[in-house]
């Protein structure tokens, strides 16, 4: 079960948690002061904040602004929008996709010269959630086509792949293709776990409030983010009829409703005051 201890170690990845969760709902802009000493209550040293900080900073996540004579850093247009999207999956989750639209298919022959690309457009695709289904051959729900599309535009490949979007039509039996393509055994005992250890402390953390609430709120936030990612939100007549995802998405919602607020009531605390 993990923790939700203000004390709990907590990855660098948690920062950028932190950016999304409490940073950009509160304005945008972090007190640097004020960002250690919350994220130390999730058991990140000043060290490892400011290290996390000037990476994202040299990465054009954040710049330097002060405000009223206070330090700190600013989310750049490109982190907001990167995090507005990913909003869109952690707090809505994927939701499944209607079988009848069809999918998405991606077929790629990237020349040697060109293999760190190769790997970053597989790299990529698995990101946004598609499947491998044979040897440069990748599957998602046809929604996904606008995302295809950019992630070979991003990175120049246009010219070495073929994007398709349509029906299945055998003869392989299509949830075993798609079992077949993605972990989603794995991926269902993501879910399970995160109902196993948050299901029965429910009561428990909706009466938590400043630093306790933070810290909870914080840590669940971050320990969900990575599930919905790694879920490509297939059609639901594919999946395992006990496919744990709904259950899982209820409770964090549930969870979400009793600790964002006062856990941003406690990060609020840590600005400067006018």
């Amino acid at each position: 079960m993990p923790s939700v201890s203000s004390k709990a170690p907590q990855s660098r990845t948690t920062v950028v948690t932190f950016l999304g969760a409490v940073v950009r709902p509160l304005g945008g802009w972090m007190p640097i002061a004020g960002a250690v000493d919350l994220l130390a209550e999730v058991g990140i040293d000043a060290p490892g904040v400011r290290t996390a900080v000037f990476r994202l900073k040299k990465n054009g996540w954040l710049d330097s602004v002060s405000q009223d004579g206070v330090r700190g850093y600013s989310l750049t247009s490109e982190a907001d929008a990167t995090l507005a999207a990913g909003d869109e999956v952690i707090w809505h989750a994927r939701r499944p996709a209607d079988l009848a639209d069809g999918w998405c298919i991606v077929h790629f022959g990237v020349p040697e010269s060109k293999r760190a690309q190769r790997h970053q457009l597989r790299a990529h695709l698995a990101h946004l959630g598609f499947g491998n289904a044979g040897t440069a051959l990748w599957i998602a729900p046809a929604r996904m086509r606008d995302a295809a599309e950019r992630a070979v535009a991003e990175l120049d490949l246009a010219e070495h792949a073929a994007i398709f979007v349509g029906g299945y039509h055998g003869p392989q039996d299509l949830t075993d293709l798609l079992y077949g393509s993605w972990d989603l055994d794995a991926i269902d005992q993501g879910y399970r776990d995160f109902v196993g250890a948050y299901g029965p402390r429910v009561d428990e953390l909706r009466g938590l409030r400043g630093a306790a609430a933070f810290a909870a709120y914080l840590t669940l936030v971050d320990t969900w983010r990575k599930l919905p990612f790694r879920d490509p939100g297939l059609p639901s007549e594919v999946l395992d009829p006990k496919w744990s995802a709904p259950e899982a998405t209820r409770l964090f919602e549930q969870l979400v409703a009793a600790l964002e607020k006062p856990a941003l009531k406690h990060a609020k605390t840590h600005w400067p005051q006018p």
